[in-house]
């Protein structure tokens, strides 16, 4: 299959709200469908959410009880994996005969993880990725992920992979995708600025490879009343503006990033594109040096008790 439709999908999550936020989830992935793609990526923990202005009762030194209550809700929000919320997601992507990249806060005993899901056409989970390195005040909210979870699912349009948010600062994970042959990677996120644009073009170029990123809409009415983040209450305040985007192995933007809406951005993506890309760039072919430079990457569970 030479020739791919790839969706970005930009919204936000109905917060602290499950079954609308897979009410949402399902429509969202069949308007993608019908607009032709086979690749649907949708933003970074679009399932469980992004509460974005929340400090969740840290001090340093201190929580607050709201806080610890705050956590409790947000843990509430989701899901095991695998477990029956994962399957459902499957059966979303099976009905809609796409292949599936989705963010979700994942919950492990009393632990939440930034997770992104890999699933079939045939609704199979295909891939499990947990961010490994949260930014800032997200190290209060979820856990580390370890080198188990670098996922890069062969599939019969290419190798799908990425990282979550920030994680594409990592030069290292960068590094590890492209030797793992990445041909879509997938990159989920929150970040809104205006400097992820060029940031996802600089990983088509690096790469040669195709970058969907897919970015969250979420205004604060999305959330609750009594939610309160530092933004403010109106319920026009936009907390993550969007910004979502396809890039070409060669740095070309497919979709440009949008901002102010929520929209369902689509590309076609020649895979050819690829492998012409790397006539005159491997990072981890011709155009690498091991004889100077290696990388090791662990991808052993760390696993407390055994």
């Amino acid at each position: 299959m030479d020739m791919v439709v790839g969706a970005v999908v930009q919204a936000g999550t109905p917060l602290f709200d499950k079954a609308k936020t897979f009410a949402k989830l399902g429509d969202l992935i069949s308007d993608a469908a019908s607009k032709g793609a086979k690749l649907v990526v949708l933003p970074e923990a679009f399932v469980g959410g992004y509460p974005k202005g929340l400090d969740f009762g840290v001090r340093l030194g201190s929580r607050s009880n709201d806080g610890r209550d705050m956590f409790r809700r947000y843990a509430e929000q989701a899901i095991t994996v695998p477990g029956p919320d994962a399957d459902a997601i499957g059966k979303l992507a099976a009905a809609n005969g796409v292949y599936l990249v989705v963010g979700v806060v994942e919950r492990e005993g009393g632990t939440l993880y930034c997770t992104s899901l890999y699933y079939a056409t045939s609704g199979e989970l295909i891939g499990k990725h947990r961010k490994l390195m949260p930014t800032a005040l997200e190290r209060v909210v979820w856990g580390f992920g370890d080198g188990s979870t670098l996922a890069a699912p062969k599939t019969e349009i290419g190798t799908l992979g990425g990282a979550i948010c920030w994680e594409n600062y990592m030069p290292q994970l960068r590094l590890a995708m492209y030797g793992k042959g990445v041909e879509f990677y997938c990159a989920p996120t929150v970040d809104d600025r205006a400097v992820w644009l060029p940031t996802m073009q600089t990983i088509a170029l690096e790469g040669r490879c195709f970058v969907l990123s897919a970015c969250q809409y979420l205004l604060r009415g999305d959330g609750p009343a009594d939610y309160h983040p530092i933004q403010g209450d109106e319920p026009e305040t936009v907390l993550i503006a969007g910004g979502s985007c396809i890039i070409s192995p060669m740095g070309e933007v497919l979709a440009p990033p949008v901002f102010g809406k929520e929209i369902i951005q689509v590309a076609e993506m020649d895979r050819s594109a690829i492998i012409r890309g790397k006539y005159d760039l491997d990072v981890v072919g011709h155009y690498a040096r091991p004889d100077i430079f290696s990388l090791s990457v662990n991808e052993k569970p760390m696993k407390v008790v055994s």
